[in-house]
């Protein structure tokens, strides 16, 4: 909350006294900010160090200060222009790094006088968690004020060099509500991966702050700053917001794409139409239920590629690609996915999103959710016309667990740019015929 502002006013400072090329200070300006949020250095960090920071902020600042010079260099032939330019910007540069160093001083001094700090957990209760919450009582400038400590068990804490617990993991989300924490840090909870993937997933855990001290502790990624309190090296665990600005620019998107496609593909849904009828007779459009976010039921609309013997068979039986009932024109449509372009109506109504977990029926979820505990944690975000599972080869008749998986993936992992990916390899795959 501190940096971001004073980082902005440091470059823009300069034009007080030289507003010669306040155009491109400020372009400038804006290309470092935006340079230094994707580089993580508007992060939150428990150990806070210039030093630490000073290689990033260095490369960082001469990429954008070049980006913007290159621009300039295109829009002005005077050399002199853009040497006098870069002056400016070099002054600029000297003091964001100097704005920076009073930043990081100012937030150390406060973390130390308890100023600032956040109620933290701990979960688990071995060596590894006592060690952490002794530095961090010890040592008040890494920001957390340790609250207690939660572990698989209570049982078997007693008498042993172990911290007491507040709780058992199980409630650790009451614990979380009781004492007003905003930060989670897993240590050496002694419980499977799986059974700590579902707690961190819990909304409670989700609303902190998740911090995790990896296994091999001792190594630190070589790319990045890395962060550690003591000498226990901790990681911070990033989730994307399913909610706010970034999502509503996901919808807004989903309501031009589908929009636009709808108008321009108006012939080719046409043929698909005639098509269809004159393959299998009237009822072009399939409609069937599916499940969409949070579990709530929905109407999807596809061109039908083959008549099911009755609704039932329709709503639980498990097609694939080499189905007898399959004819020339319903395996065209369904090798180059032109069956599912009707999902454009159900995108625009809000049913669906163009790049999200793809929709399956009632009874298989009911079915999946019992087999694959993962499975239904797919249905956090809208359902999708396209996924990450399907570009990667899971359609058809292909693990369950492994679309779960790699639904749960790209929830977790979520972003615009992400989307644009998912986008383009479908793209590819509908060229190659890479449908079922």
């Amino acid at each position: 909350m501190l940096t971001l502002p004073v980082d902005l006013g440091a470059f823009l400072l300069p034009l007080a006294w030289n507003r010669d090329y306040w155009k491109g200070v400020i372009a400038a300006a804006l290309v470092t900010v935006a340079v230094f949020a994707l580089g993580g250095l508007y992060a939150g960090r428990r150990h806070v160090s210039f030093l630490d920071e000073l290689p990033q902020l260095c490369v960082r600042l001469l990429a954008a200060a070049a980006v913007v010079a290159i621009i300039a260099a295109e829009r002005h032939d005077s050399v002199d222009y853009v040497g006098g330019f870069m002056r400016v910007v070099a002054q600029s540069a000297g003091l964001v790094l100097a704005g920076r160093l009073v930043t990081r001083l100012t937030v150390v001094l406060a973390r130390r006088r308890r100023w600032v700090g956040h109620g933290a957990i701990i979960v688990g209760g071995g060596p590894v968690a006592t060690e952490l919450g002794r530095l961090l009582r010890r040592h008040p400038e890494y920001g957390l004020r340790v609250v207690g400590f939660v572990d698989v068990t209570t049982a078997g804490h007693e008498g042993r060099d172990r911290q007491p617990l507040i709780g058992e993991l199980d409630q650790i989300e009451e614990m979380i509500r009781q004492l007003q924490c905003e930060v989670v840090l897993i240590a050496d909870v002694d419980c499977t991966d799986e059974e700590l993937l579902r707690v961190a997933r819990l909304p409670g855990v989700a609303a902190c702050d998740l911090w995790v001290v990896p296994r091999l502790r001792e190594f630190h990624a070589r790319d990045g700053i890395a962060d550690h309190v003591g000498a226990i090296g901790v990681s911070r665990v990033t989730r994307p917001s399913l909610t706010g600005p970034q999502f509503a620019v996901k919808r807004a998107f989903d309501i031009v794409a589908a929009g636009v496609s709808l108008v321009l593909l108006s012939p080719v849904l046409l043929l698909c139409a005639v098509a269809t009828w004159f393959e299998g007779g009237r009822g072009v459009l399939f409609r069937q239920v599916r499940v969409g976010r949070h579990g709530e039921p929905f109407e999807l609309f596809k061109f039908r590629s083959m008549r099911p013997v009755d609704e039932t068979e329709s709503q639980t039986a498990w097609s694939v690609a080499g189905d007898p009932r399959l004819g020339p024109v319903g395996r065209f449509l369904r090798r180059t996915s032109l069956d599912e372009l009707p999902q454009l109506w159900n995108i625009l109504r809000g049913d669906m999103t163009v790049v999200g977990p793809r929709p399956e029926r009632p009874y298989f979820v009911d079915r999946f959710s019992v087999d694959y505990p993962e499975y239904a944690m797919r249905h956090r975000v809208p359902v999708g016309l396209t996924g990450l599972a399907q570009v990667s080869g899971l359609r058809g008749d292909t693990p369950i667990s492994d679309r779960a998986r790699f639904d749960n993936y790209y929830i977790e992992n979520w972003s615009l740019w992400l989307d644009v990916k998912v986008i383009l390899w479908t793209i590819m795959e509908v060229i190659r015929g890479g449908g079922r």
